[in-house]
């Protein structure tokens, strides 16, 4: 492990290099324009997993955009297999303005480098690359049998992931899956997401009169689609901040006294939240804390509102129509399914009956957890403090990787969530970055996490 370690450390600069390359690459998977700079992203990926000493590296046809392959196995059949995640596809760049230096032309500042996909997902896809590549030139071997799936379609949903996953499970076995799409509590302070939430989608469209109408000649008369949609939206919280829907928590798996005291052990303050947000008052369960909030209970928001005139100036009507987008992340045991099915009954349970109302339900991903007493988790936690000094604080994960549930149910498969990205980093922003030193000890820490598997 020594060598590949200093391989590590004698190459920084070459690293930095390579990895500049990778981030020019505007592989945008939401925009269809980019479809070409998608394909260019996962050719050069494979290239340069063949490069360093992967094998079958390839680049796999799905109903979207491709994944990416490559593999080692040559550990022997005694040794574990770790099914490494991740992927190569990229956020748009908008408010392009906003940028101090253009998205695609990496620049680095202050030990940083700015680009999109520097800390989501590509700076840290490539540290796993590169932790492969050390150790095979280093060691001429790898402590364990890997094998990588990097997709091109997370920033987008991963909506061809699973039915790909799911036809192809035999390559895809595996003891567990290792991510690197996470990140650090706070600079120094490592941190290990043993839980994600679920996520589900949904739209409420309120239509009333056959067109717009002035609000002199019939206000008063006609029941106005935005009121409406205030009203529904209103009804979704209590005054406490609880949601409303009948059967949203009964499924919720409650959290042991332990769990509550592990993750409440986190040096997480009501300051650190408020200079996060600008805001001075959390608001939401009071019989929960703030990390309880944020990773273990569920949520109902409004992602979008629209309806009548949205100009300059005034303009007096009663519009036709509105809408509104939500989102509802779920926690352990929630079906995502189901809770589509909640959410549409009950808006059409208090819907007004003089307008019409419609739910439509869009994608569902289910959450996922590893247990926090699993070997690999043990094992990332040695890893991560022989590296930074000092043990990582375990979390819930607040938001959502649809796979993840995917290879949990379909294959079985606990995760462990190694990621290096800071809460700055401006990960889906302007002027994303990733700290230099967070790639290079984190290419450090993924070589111990591979050898700590073996004993």
């Amino acid at each position: 492990m020594q060598k590949a370690l200093d391989y590590v450390r004698a190459n920084r600069e070459r690293n930095v290099n390579e990895l500049i390359e990778f981030l020019r690459i505007p592989s945008i998977s939401a925009l269809p324009e980019h479809k070409p700079d998608i394909e260019r992203a996962a050719h050069w990926l494979a290239a340069e997993m063949t490069r360093v000493g992967l094998q079958n590296a390839n680049v796999l046809p799905t109903k979207g955009h491709p994944v990416v392959y490559a593999d080692w196995l040559e550990a022997g059949p005694s040794a574990p297999t770790a099914l490494i995640y991740g992927h190569y596809d990229v956020q748009p760049v908008d408010p392009l303005d906003l940028w101090h230096t253009p998205p695609f032309e990496p620049n680095i500042r202050d030990g940083k480098i700015y680009a999109r996909g520097a800390t989501d997902d590509k700076g840290q896809v490539y540290l796993l690359v590169k932790a492969m590549e050390a150790m095979l030139a280093a060691e001429g071997r790898l402590p364990i049998n890997v094998k990588f799936l990097i997709e091109g379609e997370e920033e987008c949903g991963s909506s061809n992931l699973d039915e790909f996953v799911l036809a192809n499970k035999t390559l895809f076995f595996a003891n567990h899956v290792l991510i690197c799409d996470t990140g650090f509590l706070a600079p120094g302070q490592p941190a290990i997401a043993y839980s994600v939430r679920g996520i589900v989608g949904a739209e409420i469209h309120v239509t009333g009169p056959k067109t717009d109408l002035h609000s002199g000649g019939y206000g008063g008369t006609v029941r106005n689609p935005t009121h409406a949609l205030a009203a529904i939206i209103a009804a979704m919280h209590d005054e406490h901040g609880y949601i409303r829907i009948p059967g949203f928590y009964d499924s919720v798996r409650p959290m042991s006294e332990e769990e509550r005291a592990a993750l409440n052990s986190v040096p997480y303050t009501l300051e650190q939240w408020q200079k996060a947000t600008g805001l001075q008052t959390p608001w939401g369960e009071p019989d929960f804390t703030l990390l309880e909030r944020t990773g273990a209970r569920p949520t109902c928001e409004v992602n979008g509102i629209w309806g009548g005139f949205q100009g300059e100036g005034g303009k007096t009507i009663i519009p036709a129509k509105a809408g509104a987008k939500f989102t509802m992340r779920l926690v352990a045991d929630q079906d995502p399914h189901a809770a589509l099915q909640q959410f549409k009954d009950y808006v059409l349970s208090i819907a007004p009956t003089n307008l019409k109302v419609e739910v439509l339900l869009k994608d569902a991903c289910a959450p996922a957890m590893t247990p926090i007493e699993a070997r690999e988790i043990a094992t990332a936690a040695r890893a991560l403090e022989s590296v930074w000094g000092k043990p990582p604080v375990y979390l819930r994960g607040g938001g959502s990787l649809p796979i993840l549930a995917t290879f949990r149910s379909a294959l079985g498969l606990p995760f462990v969530c190694l990621g290096f990205g800071l809460p700055d980093s401006g990960a889906h922003a302007p002027n994303e970055h990733f700290d230099l030193e967070q790639f290079h000890l984190g290419t450090e820490t993924v070589i111990r996490y591979l050898h700590y598997l073996i004993g």
